[in-house]
Formats: structure tokens, C-alpha cells, sequence
């Protein structure tokens, strides 16, 4: 069953995927050996009658650029026609010649005209009876004098280098088709790797010479451009002028991403406002970018609100409005129709924002906006918000808050999603994901590619070092894609972020990641990704021969799909249970291991607190000290240590004693303090401190705990962390048999950065052929997820390659039981099968 509704889904994505298609050609800067040849026909001949068309897209990504797009031979006869790029006074110019003679058309196009949109159509028909060629560029038709062509035509064509033809243009093509009305080839140039070429059946046909294939720059972002600044700067895209802008105080660098061109003024008049965080916007109808303060943590009397004119970049005061509220990483949008713009949510002084304040650019003031119905959108800030093709609609997605807006009530990740009509102004929850995987947060910028789905980048702000990675979610239900690789960002300071856009005459996404580490200096990097982006699976999908199989496929398609969806909606009706019951699992069905991988004595060190597994605490003298601490003891040490900024008086009193009041709970939490300041007092290098209203643990080096080992090596990676996070959670799970509610979210997002990093390092060991070193890591895995089928396949794979036959078929029908208990079905594969 599940090959099978696999199968068809990858059929089902083939149209999509056609518009991430196409083939790069290397041209005139690279050495002659290293352009780029496509031959269509080099593996089977091919002839027409009457009249036969050659039509494809072309992309030319380089001005000034000339040379052979594409010639054609016929098999009987060696004359040779090829089609001619050049460039000439802001003209585009096309010649088709017939080689050795003369120029049959010569179409002279207006550049600007030509290159509004990034991909054109040229069709080439032959015209075998009238004995002429027809030349359509976009709309425009050329057309030839009378020329003497065969009845019959065999077809040689070559796009790019070809024999003593060596200029190739600096350009890109995708559907290239060829055929009449009898008969049609079609070729989508969907491949990834290799240099064999596909029709649209999978048929091969032809193939190329140094190809560089753009479906994988539909998955892997390209860097364009990176630049820094010594002062506080912003940045935006302009879709108009296709221009990335990076400014500071005294200039502006301008990079264009269709031209690849950089230029830096200066300007004559510095900015009237004083950055801290240059936020912007750009009013495309004015052609001029705004820049905004909010606040100040200094006093400060000047404009906060100025606009830069794009074409003169002179600076105008625009207002000196002050919101005095600290609203960093609000969500925005720009109601372009009533020159308004909009931002919502945001953080500052210990509080969530949960209001819409808008920048009327008519009155020059900022305003709150009062009046919303519907919905309500709790308080939050790292949210995401934009607009689709309706103008009149904005929308909100996730972010961090709680419902009080109170930030010592402790923030929560959201992952829903609201519509907001800006006419009637009623809000509408569209939907809320129940999350899985490791918490995240989106980037700026929504990307509407149509009314069903939206990009957005997301990212876990808490790690120093991350990865940004493209989600694709449906605006219905918020089920999503994950797609493309990932791009790096440092995230320690405010004025980090990143933002998404998305230029649709180009076809392309675009990330500026604006990174600082001090909140003074930052860099610049932009990435862009060609639509439509892909998964890995997408990527590396190898074409497949579909030819007598489509009546076959459609006759099954209704019922396979609807027989898969009632499959997978079971399965993760099943799956979800697993969250409810795997903690008593765990502690009640014993790891799928003989022995203990690690014994216990490896972990003995003074000043020492274990909370991987079994919860163990070793004094300066190497006395096993855990009886000293109670279960409350443990809940609290653990509680406080894991709030690294420390824990206020009335936070901790609620999570401890949630069912007392303040006046009952004093004493006890004074008895608890005490009592964790004095088994503190046994260990060498921490302290239990009271700061500033808050306890806070404060530890030295000579302090170990595996928790802040295991924190510290995710801030900070180094070559061996893997293997270093490995040896920690061998002891077991995180807080292992502490229960506490307020644990059940760490938890979760410490198991779910560990299990991506085992799996990583557990792919790794298979490659190498580290039988044991993948067994142990299979063992490290279950503890996090006793049912997780990768881990399973590699450990009966390296099992079966050390000979261990009997062992595994034991291990396998254990994790048969566990599956049976937890899924309530059996395991849907068998043991001979897998290996």
C-alpha cells in the first residue's frame, strides 16, 4: 500500500516541478572547455514532414552578452542554421543565419521590452512546403525569404557550444519542445545530476556538456550579495527597480539582482533620524523608503519618522511622533491603497504587545487601532505577517506570547494563523498547528505564490548559531512542506533578522539576513531561490518511463488516493497517542539493548549533577549525594537552573505550590530555598543567589551538569559536540521520571534538537560502514523515540553485516510488541524485506 500511494504522489508533483525546471549554460566568461552543449537527438534520429516547430523559454541572466543560442542540421545534407544573440544599444538582436551564407531574419527588439518578465518564448517554425522559417519572439513574428528546404527534415538541433561555434550567451532554457501536429517531443530539462536528458516520459533522448541544472537552484539558495556596515543600518527590497537597499546614517549601498551590479552613495544630507533599529518600508507607489524609531532607551528630541526619495536618495523629516513603546520583532504590513501602514505585536518592558498601531503617511502620525471584531490575537512578538493578491486582506502567522502579555507568566511558541480584513476590520483564525518538532519562530515576510499556500522562513531564535528553512503551509489547514536547504544566521541580538520576498516577474524568493553582534555593527547577506522550491526528495527524484501507464494510473488514482488519505488520517490518529503514553513506556518496556552501552561508574565526578536519565549528584568528594535531594528539591534545583535569567519569587511559588496562596506557600518555599542552598553547599562552583527579585543558580567550570554541558554545546558546536551530545543522553532521558508540567515543554525541545543530530551522525555511521558505532547510536535514538523506523532500519542493516542474525530478529520483534502496543496495529513491514 504505502510504495504504491508514494508512487502516485510523486506523480502528482510532475507539473508542479515543471516550474523549477531548466538548464544553465556556461558562456563566453568560462574557459572553451567548459561552455555548455545540449544535443537533443545524439541517442535516437527523429525526421518530420511538411512542417515541424522548435519552440522554448529562454532566460538571458547577463547584459552584454552574444553568442550561439541554438543550430540546426539536417541529418541528409550538411546545410546548417543557427539562431544568433547579441546586443546592441539597448536592443536585443536575434539572427537566424544560415551558416556560410547570410542572415535569413534579423529581429531587433527593445531590451527593457523584451526582459520585463525573466523567462521568454521563442518559437522556430520550419515551414517544409512553403519553404520558409517563421521567427516569434514573445508576440513579435519574423519571417523569412523563400529558402530551398527538404519535404522530409531530420533534425540535428544543439543549443550552446557546437563545434567551431564557441560564444555561448550567457543563458538559461527549460520546455523545449519540438514536433508538429502528428508528432510532439517534449523536453522540461527537470534533471538535477548527469548529463542524460529526458523527455517528459522519462525517455532519454539527448544530452548535455557542463550543464548546470536549475531545478537545484530551486532548492539551494544562492548567495548574491553581502555587505556590512560599521553603524546601525536597514535593509529592503524594491520589486519596482529589482534593487536590494543596506543603509546607514551617512549612505547606501544599492545592489540590482537582475544586472548583479553594486554601487554605494553617499548621501548629501545624513538621515534625520537616529537608527537603533532602522526598521523601513518602502511605498512603491512614491517610489520612496521609510524609516521608523519606536523607541529610545535615551531621552531623545528629533524626527523618528523620515522618508529617502529612491531616485533622488535626498531625505525628507516626515514626523517626530514618539510611541515610547518598545516593540521589537512586531509583525507589519503596508496598505498601499490608503498609504497606511500596520504593525502589530512586538516586545518591550517585560510585556507582549497584542495591539495594531498603524503610520498614516497623509497625516504623518501614529495612531492605535481600536475596533477589531471577531477572533482575538493573543499578545506575542517574533510573529510574521503579510498580504496576498487581495489587498484588502492581511494576514498574522505565530510567533512567541501568552494570552496576559505578561512576560513572567513565560512565553509560548504559537503556531496559528489569522486573516484580517482591513475594510470591516473582523479578524478570522483560520487555524492553529499542534507542533511537533522543535520550536521555531517565523522571519519577517509572508509570501502569497497563490491563494492556497504562503512561504514563510522560520528558525529557532534561541540558538546563536542556526539555520533559517523554508515552510510551505496551506492557507486552509496549516499543513505544511519543508523546502530548500537552509541558510545560516546568527541570531544573538535584537537586531538580527531576516525577511522574505518574493519578485514574481523574476520567478525568484529572497531572504536578506541582517546579522550584528554588538546591535551596532551588522552585515548583510541576500540569498535568492527560483520558484517553485522543492524538497530533497524533489531534488533527487530520478524521471521516470510513464509512457502505457497513464490510462493505468488514472483509473487508480481516485481510489489509491482516497484508500491513502483513510490510511495516513489512521496513522496519525495512532501516532498522536504516542505523546500521552511513551513516558510510561519508556520507564515500563526496558531500551531494545542486551547490555548497558555505557556502566554507570563512567559518569562518577566531583561536583557533578546528572540530568540525562537516572537523576545522580556527586559531592567535591565523589559521594553519591542524590538521596539528599527530594523529589521537591529536584524540581526546584532543575526549575531554576533551566531559567537561565533567573526566576522571580511569585513565578516560582506558582509552578511549585499551584494549588496555595502567596500568604500559605512563603514559608514553604523559604523551607525549600534553604533547604537547596545547603545540599548546594556539599558541590564546589555554585551557588543558589538572589538578584534583583529573582534566584538564579550561578555555577563556575569546576561545576558540572549535563544539562548546561548540553546548552553550551548547542550554542557553541564544535567538531566533536555530536559525538560529546551523544555520551549525554546515553544515560537516558532528560528529567527522567520528574514530573511536573512545566518540564513537559522542555523536555520536548530538548528531545526534539537531539533526535535531528543522532539521526544526522546515525546517517553518517551507515555511510562508513561503522556497524557498531551505528548499533549504538540506535540505542541512544530509542531512548528519545522507542518507534522511530530510521533508527530500526540502520540497526538491523548493521546487525545482519556483523553477523548478529539471531540478535536482530529478537531486537525486531521487540520492536514489533512496542509498535503493536503503542500504534494499536502491527508493524507494517518484515525483517527480510528490510535488509
Amino acid at each position: 500500500m504505502r510504495p504504491c500511494i508514494l508512487y502516485i504522489i510523486f506523480l502528482l508533483l510532475i507539473p508542479r516541478l515543471s516550474q523549477s525546471q531548466g538548464l544553465k549554460f556556461r558562456g563566453g566568461h568560462e574557459p572553451i572547455d567548459k561552455r555548455s552543449s545540449y544535443e537533443l537527438f545524439d541517442k535516437r534520429a527523429i525526421s518530420f514532414e511538411q512542417e515541424f516547430t522548435l519552440k522554448f523559454q529562454l532566460s538571458i541572466y547577463s547584459s552584454n552578452s552574444l553568442g550561439n543560442i541554438f543550430r540546426v542540421k539536417n541529418k541528409d545534407n550538411n546545410t546548417v542554421y543557427n539562431l544568433f544573440y547579441d546586443e546592441e544599444a539597448g536592443n536585443c538582436i536575434f539572427r537566424l543565419n544560415e551558416e556560410g551564407k547570410s542572415s535569413l531574419i534579423i529581429a531587433k527588439i527593445n531590451q527593457q521590452q523584451l526582459f520585463k518578465e525573466e523567462w521568454i518564448t521563442i518559437q522556430l517554425t520550419f515551414d517544409l512546403h512553403k519553404q520558409l522559417f517563421k521567427l516569434q519572439i514573445q508576440n513579435q513574428i519574423f519571417q523569412s525569404p523563400k529558402v530551398k528546404l527538404p519535404s522530409q527534415y531530420s533534425p540535428q538541433v544543439i543549443f550552446g557550444k557546437s563545434d567551431y561555434l564557441i560564444d555561448v550567451p550567457a543563458m538559461s532554457i527549460k520546455n523545449v519542445q519540438i514536433g508538429n501536429k502528428a508528432e510532439t517531443y517534449l523536453f522540461p530539462l527537470k534533471e538535477s545530476t548527469g548529463t542524460v536528458v529526458h523527455d517528459e516520459n522519462g525517455i532519454a533522448y539527448g544530452s548535455t556538456t557542463n550543464p548546470t541544472w536549475l531545478i537545484v537552484d530551486s532548492y539551494k539558495w544562492k548567495n548574491l550579495f553581502a555587505s556590512g556596515s560599521f553603524s546601525q543600518a536597514g535593509s529592503n527590497y524594491n520589486q519596482r527597480t529589482k534593487e536590494i537597499y543596506y543603509f546607514n546614517q551617512d549612505s547606501i549601498t544599492i545592489y540590482n539582482i537582475k544586472t548583479n551590479q553594486t554601487k554605494k552613495r553617499a548621501f548629501q544630507k545624513p538621515c534625520p533620524v537616529k537608527l537603533v533599529l532602522a526598521n523601513n518600508f518602502i511605498d512603491a507607489t512614491t517610489n520612496k523608503l521609510y524609516v521608523y524609531e519606536l523607541f529610545y532607551t535615551q531621552p531623545y528630541q528629533g524626527p523618528t519618522v523620515a522618508s529617502l526619495d529612491l531616485e533622488t536618495f535626498e531625505w525628507k523629516v516626515e514626523s517626530d511622533a514618539l510611541m515610547k513603546k518598545e516593540l521589537n520583532h512586531h509583525g507589519s504590513f503596508y496598505d498601499a491603497q490608503q498609504r497606511q501602514f500596520y504593525i502589530f505585536g512586538g516586545y518591550g518592558n517585560m510585556a507582549y504587545s497584542g495591539q495594531f498601531n498603524r503610520y498614516d503617511l497623509d497625516s504623518s502620525k501614529w495612531q492605535t487601532v481600536e475596533g477589531w471584531t471577531g477572533d482575538k490575537i493573543f499578545p506575542r512578538y517574533f510573529l510574521s505577517a503579510g498580504q496576498g493578491s487581495n489587498n484588502r486582506i492581511a494576514y498574522i502567522f505565530g510567533g512567541m506570547g501568552n494570552e496576559s502579555g505578561e512576560h513572567i507568566v513565560g512565553r509560548k511558541y504559537l503556531y496559528d494563523f489569522y486573516q484580517i480584513n482591513l475594510d470591516t476590520k473582523e479578524i478570522t483564525k483560520k487555524w492553529d498547528v499542534l507542533w511537533k518538532d522543535k520550536h521555531i519562530v517565523p522571519a519577517r515576510g509572508l509570501v502569497f505564490p497563490d491563494s492556497s499556500h504562503f512561504y514563510a522562513l522560520c528558525y529557532p531564535e534561541y540558538l546563536t548559531k542556526s539555520n533559517i528553512q523554508l515552510y510551505r503551509f496551506s492557507v486552509k489547514d496549516g499543513s505544511f512542506d519543508i523546502l530548500g536547504d537552509s541558510v545560516p544566521i546568527y541570531s544573538d541580538k535584537i537586531s538580527t533578522h531576516a525577511q522574505l520576498y518574493y519578485d514574481q516577474q523574476l520567478g525568484r524568493l529572497l531572504v536578506l539576513v541582517q546579522e550584528s553582534k554588538d546591535d551596532i555593527q551588522s552585515t548583510l547577506k541576500v540569498y535568492s531561490l527560483n520558484m517553485m522550491p522543492i524538497t530533497s526528495n524533489e531534488l533527487n527524484a530520478v524521471p521516470l518511463s510513464r509512457s502505457n501507464r497513464k490510462v493505468f494510473l488514472l483509473l487508480l488514482l481516485s481510489t489509491i488516493c482516497g484508500v491513502g488519505l483513510y490510511f495516513f488520517w489512521q496513522r496519525g490518529k495512532q501516532k498522536r497517542k504516542i505523546a500521552r503514553v511513551t513516558e510510561k513506556r519508556v520507564l515500563q518496556v526496558p531500551p531494545i539493548a542486551d547490555t548497558e552501552i555505557i556502566q554507570k561508574d563512567e559518569f562518577v565526578r566531583a561536583n557533578a549533577i546528572f540530568l540525562f536519565g537516572e537523576f545522580r549528584a556527586f559531592d567535591r568528594n565523589k559521594r553519591d549525594i542524590s538521596h539528599l535531594f527530594s523529589t521537591k528539591l529536584k524540581q526546584a534545583f532543575c526549575l531554576i537552573l533551566s531559567n537561565s535569567a533567573g526566576i522571580s519569587s511569585p513565578y516560582f511559588s506558582q509552578i511549585m505550590w499551584p494549588d496555595k496562596s502567596e500568604d500559605k506557600v512563603k514559608n514553604s518555599r523559604g523551607v525549600t530555598i534553604n533547604h537547596l542552598r545547603k545540599v548546594l553547599s556539599e558541590f564546589a562552583g555554585i551557588e543558589l543567589v538572589y538578584k534583583q527579585g529573582r534566584f538564579l543558580i550561578e555555577h563556575s567550570a569546576e561545576f558540572y551538569c549535563d544539562y548546561v554541558d548540553y546548552i553550551q554545546l548547542l550554542a557553541n558546536p564544535s567538531a566533536a559536540y555530536e559525538s560529546r551530545l551523544i555520551q549525554i543522553i546515553q544515560r537516558g532521558k532528560f528529567l527522567q521520571g520528574l514530573d511536573l508540567p512545566v518540564f513537559d515543554t522542555l523536555k520536548t525541545e530538548v528531545e526534539q534538537n537531539l533526535l535531528p543530530i543522532l539521526l544526522a551522525e546515525l546517517h553518517k555511521t551507515d555511510i562508513a560502514h561503522l556497524h557498531k558505532k551505528s548499533i549504538e547510536i540506535v540505542h541512544t535514538i530509542f531512548l528519545l523515540d522507542p518507534l522511530n523506523e530510521q533508527a530500526l532500519f540502520s540497526e538491523m542493516k548493521a546487525m545482519f553485516a556483523l553477523n548478529q542474525h539471531n540478535e536482530a530478529r529478537i531486537k525486531f520483534q521487540q520492536f514489533c510488541l512496542n509498535y503493536r502496543q503503542l500504534m494499536n496495529e502491527d508493524f507494517p513491514y518484515n525483517l527480510d524485506k528490510m535488509i
